[in-house]
């Protein structure tokens, strides 16, 4: 029986190296540089302010319309917040009066 030996090729050892060493490199540039990556925390920092801020004044909007709605459907309609409305959407004002428009 004969058997044939094959001389094993020298760069067949470096594949599996190769191919660890290109993806450490490729995730280890993306979780630095990537979207969420170290360098954008402060991006993302500055975006959570600003939504933060953001959601501060809309809750703060949401509240003072909240308190007009109360004063409204309270069942005993204040008069000056009927007048106020009345006046507002019949765009109706006397003469001697003077009015601000928001």
């Amino acid at each position: 029986m004969r058997t044939q030996f094959k001389k094993r090729r020298f760069w067949v050892r470096w594949i599996v190296p190769a191919l660890s060493v290109a993806c450490f490199s490729y995730f280890g540039f993306h979780s630095w540089h990537g979207a969420y990556g170290l360098n954008s925390a402060e991006a993302l920092e500055i975006r959570r302010v600003e939504l933060t801020q953001r959601l501060a004044r809309l809750e703060e909007r949401r509240h003072h319309l909240e308190r007009k709605v109360m004063l409204l459907s309270d069942g005993a309609v204040e008069a000056d917040m009927l007048d106020e409305r009345a006046r507002l959407f019949l765009n109706v004002a006397r003469e001697d009066e003077v009015v601000y428009f928001n």
